[in-house]
């Protein structure tokens, strides 16, 4: 069920925390335990099942280009979908993309490294008739500040400024059937956040908790670590 199901990756973000680093290099590009970080995460997408990516590239894209190319090298199938000379936010980036996308498709970020079963996720989302899903994790402000209330397999509260207290945390892997993008086929430039508020209003956003941590590298040490996590793996 899961072989025509294609990711979109984001990553085309400036990647301003990571200054002066990411002034002349994209951050999906970074050196992490070796070797640019976007070669670690094709190869943890390959070995989970998941051949058909779509890059959503902005910023300095064409070192990410020159380094992927179409993904072979990778056993992979890459398509790129590009910002132009605005970036155009997480939600037009993907409207950018649709029509390379797969109905439905999987969303993650570029500077992620999530080492779970993506299948197990798409055969759970293909059995119910929602229109999106977030992954959430038992966070409890321990990660990072915990921004969703995650009930009764649905997603209630997303909002990292809510006063109540939230256990779970955006995980941040997601999918989209296409006709939830269709009230924002014209939008420019906008964020992911405005179509997974809009889903939890009408109770059409799924949520599916994974056990695992995350790991990025969206800050200094989040490059550390993620790469002392990554040279583990490879040591088994």
């Amino acid at each position: 069920m899961a072989d025509n199901i294609s990711m979109a990756v984001l990553a085309g973000g400036k990647a301003t925390r990571l200054y002066p680093k990411t002034l002349t290099i994209p951050k999906s590009m970074i050196e992490v335990a070796g070797k640019p970080f976007i070669g670690h995460q094709l190869e943890l997408l390959y070995k989970k099942g998941i051949h058909d990516i779509v890059l959503c590239l902005g910023n300095l894209y064409k070192e990410i280009v020159d380094y992927v190319g179409n993904g072979s090298d990778f056993g992979l199938n890459v398509k790129y979908s590009f910002d132009g000379d605005k970036l155009a936010g997480t939600g037009g980036a993907i409207i950018n993309a649709l029509d390379l996308l797969s109905d439905p498709f999987m969303i993650i970020y570029g500077d992620s490294f999530l080492n779970i079963d993506f299948i197990d996720i798409i055969e759970y989302f293909q059995k119910m008739n929602f229109s999106g899903l977030m992954t959430v994790l038992k966070n409890e402000d321990k990660w990072d500040k915990s921004n969703v209330d995650f009930r009764d397999g649905k997603i209630v509260t997303y909002d990292k400024n809510s006063q109540e207290k939230l256990l779970f945390i955006d995980y941040g892997v997601s999918m989209l059937r296409k006709r939830a993008l269709e009230p924002y086929i014209n939008s420019g430039v906008f964020d992911l956040t405005e179509v997974f508020r809009n889903l939890i209003k009408k109770n059409d956003l799924a949520g599916f908790e994974v056990k695992q941590r995350f790991y990025e590298i969206g800050s200094f040490s989040g490059i550390e670590e993620t790469g002392n996590y990554i040279l583990s793996l490879n040591k088994n």
